[in-house]
């Protein structure tokens, strides 16, 4: 897998860009473009992802895709189903160790940002969210569920019994599993839009 160093100076000599040029872009010292470009910093905020694109004049999902960037776009999230990786034209991305070292994901990660006019828990319209397909329980966090027959976000925890338990965003409510809850997704990454 090509680590994100590598990709920011490959975009920033396609862009003609210096790494001074491209500091000032982003807001940073030019030390820093070194220093990401090297590896030596592995770990940049979502708000440095989104200002080193607008800077480089590439998509954020070019910026974590690697050598095929620019070529998946992000799969539309519906509230219906069925999930958007069932399309057989949905490109599954690599994603960078380095954007999310708390997580120690192995397998297929898909790229999804919420369908025009479609609103989800957790997500604004334009954010992006790597999702690894999984109907297992593997840690608490954000998960892409499907209940009473549509998808929705929930944050999925476990009770001292084990038994797992659903809430959304905005809710003191806590949900208990039902017959018809599956859990479609785990959300390993998430890129919230900045408001402007």
């Amino acid at each position: 897998m090509d680590s994100l160093g590598p990709r920011i100076k490959e975009l920033r000599l396609e862009a003609n860009l210096n790494k001074a040029a491209l500091a000032r872009r982003v807001g940073v010292s030019d030390v820093t473009i070194s220093y990401w470009e090297s590896g030596a910093i592995r770990q940049i905020g979502h708000e440095r992802l989104v200002a080193l694109s607008q800077a480089l004049g590439c998509p954020l999902s070019r910026l974590l895709e690697g050598e095929n960037g620019g070529r998946a776009a992000p799969l539309y999230l519906r509230s219906q189903p069925p999930a958007p990786w069932q399309d057989p034209a949905a490109g599954r991305i690599e994603l960078p160790f380095e954007l999310v070292p708390a997580q120690q994901w192995e397998g297929e990660c898909f790229l999804l940002t919420p369908a025009p006019g479609e609103h989800f828990d957790f997500l604004s319209e334009g954010d992006l969210v790597a999702v690894a397909p999984t109907d297992i329980f593997h840690q608490t966090g954000l998960y892409l569920v499907e209940r009473e027959g549509r998808h929705c976000i929930r944050r999925v925890s476990q009770d001292d019994d084990g038994k797992l338990l659903f809430s959304a965003e905005e809710s003191d409510r806590v949900e208990g599993y039902t017959p018809d809850t599956r859990l479609l997704g785990k959300l390993v990454a998430r890129w919230q839009t900045a408001p402007l």
